[in-house]
This record gives structure tokens, sequence and C-alpha cells, in this order.
């Protein structure tokens, strides 16, 4: 059954108050349609409809749900449903919730939660946000070097219903420092009497308070299901599943790209965001973008009585300002991407640099040189020449600064994304004006 048929008749059961039928037509749904149907629901009925699964079923569920998705829907259900949940849930995800939740909200479910639960996530607590320390779980079983491949098989056992994996198995010392790893494959495939010390690898791990976008990426990069977390002394507190590894690098992607098109992430699906959170998240660059245009009108103003001698030049205006942009923006892209995936960094600046500037110059050759035979053929080879010089150095100027512009935010600590597009666009249009105006007074002798 497609999402859009369940959803119509699950509605269509609901109105007749018939939940019985209801609930038999949620129990026969595959889970990935009801998460779906979740999170395109309005929360009244989101609430209903989730009233209606089984309690296991309905944990499973939950926890596959967006934050902010699982945050609306508690406001829904009664205060012990919401207890039952929030305890129920794995500490980093518990974290991730308190973080969509009114404080005193969060505050309250967090004096309910049993004291070891609670001791958890308040250690996850006290990592900054944006820290891999804040996305890591600290429910995870470990084995000792001096353990036979038995005994740390007997501790794999005994933890299987409290930790989140057992694929790999971090190897620590008698203060808990990070010495290696262990698959679970090895363990049961060795000798019983096998020493762990003998089976484990070197370990790949990373610090807690690394950024969580780099933690998923050295996951991504070194192809591991588990990934270490330590402390400054190298004790072990924590391990980063591949699970949560993509879906950080999932939310990571989503926000650039939004970033670089204007606008905020939404975070959660965009047929459940209210119409008042899609404005929030586009009115503030607008008016940020809004000001910058301002700038480019200014430059017209100025070189208004060089429109007044040749008005055919008017015409090119949305050819040079197209141009750049998207010059621009390419370059900016590029080395974004470079940067999420450690290709570069802002200590290569004169590297791309160099590289822009070559790639810029080059494609400003092929756009000048169609340019001045078009501009030329119609409006006289003076005139196109004007056209071919600009196009090749605004297209050199424009790669140059899309290059670098990611480089200084990386830099100073912000977002490329955010120094990406938007702000390279309203950038470049204004350079690439000037330079077209004083190209066109210097070769048309205005």
């Amino acid at each position: 059954m497609s999402l859009d048929e369940a959803t119509r008749r699950l509605a269509r059961l609901r109105s007749r108050g018939d939940l019985r039928a209801a609930s038999r037509l949620m129990a026969s749904l595959p889970d990935q349609v009801v998460v779906d149907m979740f999170e395109r629901t309005a929360d009244r009925d989101r609430a209903v409809a989730f009233r209606l699964l089984p309690k296991g079923r309905a944990l499973v569920l939950f926890e596959a749900l967006d934050a902010p998705v699982q945050s609306e829907l508690l406001r829904g259900l009664r205060e012990e449903q919401v207890a039952h949940l929030f305890e129920e849930l794995d500490p980093d995800d518990r974290v991730a919730l308190i973080d969509e939740l009114p404080a005193f909200v969060a505050t309250r479910l967090l004096r309910g939660l049993p004291p070891e639960e609670r001791a958890l996530t308040n250690e996850i607590l006290g990592y900054p946000a944006g820290s891999i320390g804040r996305r890591m779980t600290p429910e995870f079983v470990s084995a000792r070097p001096e353990m036979t491949a038995e005994q740390a098989l007997e501790r794999v056992r005994a933890r299987l219903v409290d930790v989140e994996t057992i694929y790999t198995i971090p190897v620590v010392d008698q203060g808990r420092r990070l010495v290696g790893v262990v698959g679970l494959r090895s363990l049961m495939g060795a000798d019983p009497d096998t020493l762990v010390g003998d089976l484990m690898n070197d370990a790949i791990s990373i610090h807690a308070r690394a950024t969580e976008e780099e933690a998923a990426r050295l996951s991504a990069e070194e192809r591991v299901i588990v990934l270490p977390i330590t402390d400054k002394e190298d004790r072990l507190v924590g391990i980063l599943t591949v699970d949560d590894a993509l879906r950080i690098l999932e939310d990571a992607e989503s926000e650039d790209a939004a970033r670089q098109g204007g606008a905020e992430p939404l975070r959660r699906p965009y047929l459940s965001t209210p119409v008042r959170s899609i404005v929030r998240s586009r009115v503030v660059w607008l008016l940020v973008l809004g000001l910058g245009a301002a700038l480019t009108v200014q430059v017209l103003a100025v070189f208004e009585a060089t429109l007044e001698q040749v008005v055919a030049l008017s015409l090119f205006v949305p050819l040079i300002i197209g141009t750049g942009g998207n010059t621009g923006n390419q370059a900016a892209t590029t080395v974004t991407r470079a940067l999420a995936l450690g290709d570069v960094r802002p200590r290569d600046a004169h590297r791309v640099l160099v590289q822009e500037v070559r790639t810029g110059f080059i494609l400003g050759l092929a756009l000048g040189g169609a340019g001045y035979i078009a501009a030329g053929l119609i409006f006289g080879f003076d005139f196109g020449l004007v056209i071919g010089l600009t196009l090749l150095a605004l297209c050199t100027i424009a790669a140059t600064v899309g290059g670098l512009m990611p480089l200084l935010a990386q830099a100073v600590r912000a977002d490329p994304a955010v120094f990406s597009n938007p702000f390279i666009t309203t950038f470049v249009d204004a350079i690439g004006l000037i330079v077209y105006f004083l190209i066109a007074r210097w070769v048309l002798g205005l």
C-alpha cells in the first residue's frame, strides 16, 4: 500500500471513530511507511496515530523520527507516555531530543529518569554543542587485552540488551585507555583461550571535543562500523556508530545545500514544516542579500552617465552579472566540498589562489572570445572588445574570490557555506559592473 493511500484510509477510519480498524491498518504498514506518515501529518493526527501502535513498535518508530518531529509528537501524548518514551531512548538520541524541547520540559523529563540513565545523559550534555561528544553513545561493551576470547564473548552476551552495537569492540587497559579494537567475528572464530591482545587491531579514534562532522567524515573515510571517542587522556568515553555518522553527514550536506542557496536548513521533513518556519529560514537571508543588491544599484547609479552615452551597454548587464556570479559559485562550491572532504586546508590558500586564477583566466578566454565575436558582429568590434575583456577579467576575479572565500570562512571558524553562493554572487555583481564600465570607458573613450 502506498503512503498516500495509507494516509487517506487512516484518516477515513479515524473520522468514523473505527479505532480498531485503524489499529489493524497501522499494524499492517511497514515501518518506513509509518515514519513517512508521521512526518507528513499534522500534530494532533500524528499523536492519535501513534497511540494506535503497540508499545514496543512505538518506541522503534519514535527513534526513527527526526528530533523536531519527536518534540512535536510528545506534546500530543499523555505525560506517562512521554516519560516512558524518554526513558527508553538511547542517551545520544535523548540529548538530541532535549535540544528541541523547552527548557522546563527537558528539566522535568531528566528528573524523572533513573539515576544511571540520568548520569549517562548528563555526561553527554557536558560536551559543547556541535562536538562529537554530544552525539556519541556512552553505552558500549569493551574488553581487556588480558581477557581470553571466551571471556570477552561472555561479556558481550551479558550486555547484549544494553549496548547499541557489538560488532566492533574497543579494547581498553586497566585505566580505561584505548589500546585497540577487536571484531566480533575474530572473537567467535578464535580459540576460546586466545588472548584478546593477540586478536586486536590498532584503533582509529577521535577526541570527544572534535566537531561531529569531522568525526563522521573520519568514520566514513576509514570505513569503520564503530569509531571510539576518547577524552584528552585517551580514555574511552563513548563510540560513534556508522548509522549516526551517516546521519551527521546527511544533516551537514542538507545544511550546506540550504545555505548555498540562501536559506537556513529546515532540520525536519519539508511537508511537516510550518509555513512560519519556512519563512523564518529564508527571510533573514533575503534581507541581507537585498542590502547587497543595493550595492549593485549604487554602482549603476555611479556609471549612469556612461550608460546614457552608450545605451547598448545596459543590454549586457545581465550577462556580466550572471557570468560573474556563476563562475564564483562554481569555484566556491568546489572548494567548500574539498574543505569538507579534507582535501584542502586554510593553509593551502596560496595553492588554491594559483589554481583558481589559472582556471578563471582560461574560462575567461573561452567566454570572452565568444562574447567578442557575438557582440562584435552585432554592435561593432570595439564594443565586442569591451565584452571580451570584461568577461576575461571578471571570470578570473570571480573564480579567485569564489575559491578563497570558503578558506577565509574556515580560518575564522565560520561556516564555509555561509560565505559561498549568496555573498559571492552579491560581491561579484558589484565588482563585475565596476570592471565592465571602466573597460568600456577605456576602450570606447567615454
